[in-house]
Parts: structure tokens; sequence; C-alpha cells
């Protein structure tokens, strides 16, 4: 992946993660993305220096029952590289969230 340029479906999944969506099943569910695509993206935004990812303890996922999930976070680089994508996905402007977005249930 280019230093600063992002395809839409990339610029889309950050756009979630900065909207609170922060892992894949979640983002996948607000992009309407496949998984497909989400997964080998989100590698590669990390790859990139664009997200930080991290583990949820095992105890955590267990209580629920449900697989672990891996939280995605920006990057300083990350912000700045959507906050570019945005002037250029203009349609990524009408997706800021509005309000502190509630816990949803897991899918998963």
């Amino acid at each position: 992946m280019g230093k600063g340029f992002l395809t839409y479906a990339s610029a889309a999944i950050l756009q979630a993660v900065a909207n609170g969506y922060l892992y894949g099943f979640d983002i996948i569910d607000i992009t309407g993305l496949p998984g497909g695509t989400v997964y080998p993206a989100l590698r590669r935004l990390e790859d990139a220096g664009y997200l930080t990812s991290k583990w949820e303890k095992p105890s955590i996922a267990q209580a629920e029952p449900r697989p672990a999930r891996k939280y995605y976070e920006l990057t300083r680089p990350g912000r700045e590289v959507l906050a570019e994508a945005v002037k250029r996905y203009r349609l990524l402007e009408q997706v800021q969230p509005t309000k502190e977005r509630d816990p949803k249930p897991s899918r998963a």
C-alpha cells in the first residue's frame, strides 16, 4: 500500500474505525464490505502504520461466549491519511458520527 493513497474500501474501513466500529464483524456490518475484503485490508492498514490492533483478553470472550475479538485503533498517520481520503471520497463525509455510539450486541 503506497503511503498517502487509499482505495475507497480502505478509506471506508478507516472511517468505520474512526466512528467506533473497532473489530472485524462490526466493520463488515457497517461498511457492507465482505470479510474477504475487510480482513486483508485491516492487515495492510496495520502494516502501513495506519492502525494498531490488540486482542481482547480470552476471559472476556469466554464469558459472553464468542470468539475473541481483535480491536483496531487509528494511529496519528491513520487519522491524517483518512482526512485526505475524506476530501477525495466525499461520500465518506456523510458517514461522520453525530453522537456517541452505544455498544451493539455481538453477532459472533
